[in-house]
């Protein structure tokens, strides 16, 4: 593409597109929903449905991550060869029915421990399928060249749902309870599933048919492992992604336990640390970083967590968490532009569904650990599990990047990844 056909580098180009400016406006709303429920989530397990226990809330968090390991081989092969607005239609709808469920078991109080868990798993199940689609489908919405724009500007959307959701649930649970707010999260749903069913406009590119998906599996693994910059940037992704879903834990364990706060506090909390993330979405949307802007987010995200720990009192915890967000989030975008923006098309849902489960992949272990750390240790002392997983990824990922590639050649394989890269999430 020549210089005078290029487009324009400006922070929202993607929304030029009408179907996914249409796609944008219905997730945000749907986002916004997903965060107000998470918060009520986590403030029902925490002080309804226990007595302010971080084990419960990690295991709550563990459950709805883990399908994202156990399905791998399953969830981006179903992103890669079904009809993505299909499944999507399909995953939402389920998601809001299961939304339903949980309003109605805690308005009629009839909502135990163990439900939640039910619950929490088979969200999770559902996301599993939900979300490598999700990222795949934009580039069916947008031009290539817009690729990395589109994914950067859903990071933005969710972050600022992140911001502004939790602040809004806190407040709807203090004057009414967490029930009505598992209500609007499940009418949230609508929005999305309106605009599943008016993009035909323009015509959703059809996936190509594939092989098995155990043999599908193996080529997304050949295609990371001849790749050695992708391969860093997952083995970072996995420690960052570990530390980043204690986030929720610590921060609720903080502010009942340390600081003694309500959930309009906790809301608060929660939403500056979106809103750091808000900044590091704009940041990531209108720049093209190397590989180094991995590196240097994680070096901040473990300096930052140190001093979170040693926070002396709300206002500092407070001041803190800003940054925390805007670290994390730059960092996640990038390695996420990574892959998309050098994986060929047939490929995309098998990375996208292998970055997931490498974000989320020390969920599992990471979360229920937090919780056992902050309920034996302290909540302070769990924030130091963050500093140790950002500083493994400060370490760990230079040398994978470093590394020669297998010299076997692989004819699944996409050209070389450039140095330089877009961001996107």
């Amino acid at each position: 593409m020549s210089a005078a056909s290029a487009p324009p580098r400006t922070t929202f180009r993607a929304l030029a597109t009408p179907d996914y400016r249409l796609w944008a406006a219905a997730a945000l709303v749907s986002n916004l929903g997903t965060w107000m429920q998470r918060t009520a989530q986590d403030w029902l397990v925490l002080t309804r449905l226990t007595a302010h226990s971080a084990v419960a809330l990690g295991l709550v968090t563990a459950l709805q991550f883990a399908p994202q390991i156990l399905l791998l081989p399953l969830i981006g092969h179903a992103a890669d060869r079904l009809d993505r607005r299909r499944l999507l239609i399909a995953t939402q709808s389920i998601m809001a029915v299961l939304a339903l469920a949980l309003a109605a078991l805690v308005l009629t109080g009839a909502i135990r421990l163990w439900e939640a868990y039910l619950l929490a798993l088979l969200l999770g199940i559902v996301t599993a399928f939900d979300s490598p689609a999700r990222g795949a489908f934009v580039s069916d919405l947008v031009p290539s060249h817009d690729l990395a724009n589109a994914v950067a500007l859903n990071s933005l959307s969710f972050n600022v749902a992140r911001a502004c959701g939790p602040a809004l649930g806190g407040i709807l649970i203090g004057s009414l309870g967490t029930g009505p707010v598992f209500l609007i999260n499940a009418a949230s749903f609508g929005a999305v599933l309106a605009a599943l069913r008016r993009l035909r406009r323009s015509p959703v590119r059809k996936p190509p048919r594939l092989v098995a998906a155990p043999r599908a599996f193996a080529e997304g693994l050949r295609y990371v492992a001849a790749h050695p910059e992708i391969k860093a940037a997952l083995a970072m992704f996995f420690l960052i992604g570990a530390a980043g879903v204690a986030f929720p834990i610590l921060i609720s364990a903080m502010t009942v336990r340390v600081f003694h706060a309500g959930a309009a506090r906790y809301g608060l909390l929660t939403s500056l640390m979106a809103g750091g993330a808000v900044g590091g979405a704009l940041f990531a949307a209108s720049r093209s970083p190397r590989f180094l802007i991995l590196q240097e987010a994680a070096g901040v995200l473990a300096v930052t967590a140190v001093a979170v720990a040693l926070a002396p009192g709300f206002v500092v915890f407070a001041c803190l968490l800003p940054v925390l967000g805007f670290a994390i989030q730059v960092f996640t975008t990038s390695a996420n532009s990574l892959i998309q923006s050098s994986v060929e098309p047939a490929l995309r849902g098998r990375l996208l569904a292998l970055l997931i489960a490498c974000a989320l992949g020390g969920a599992p272990v990471a979360a229920p650990l937090a919780g056992w750390i902050a309920d034996g240790l302290g909540p302070r002392v769990a924030f130091l599990e963050v500093a140790v997983l950002a500083g493994a990824a400060l370490a760990l990922g230079p040398r994978l990047r470093r590394a020669p590639a297998p010299s076997t050649p692989d004819p699944s394989r996409a050209p070389a990844v450039p140095d330089v890269l877009a961001i996107e999430d």
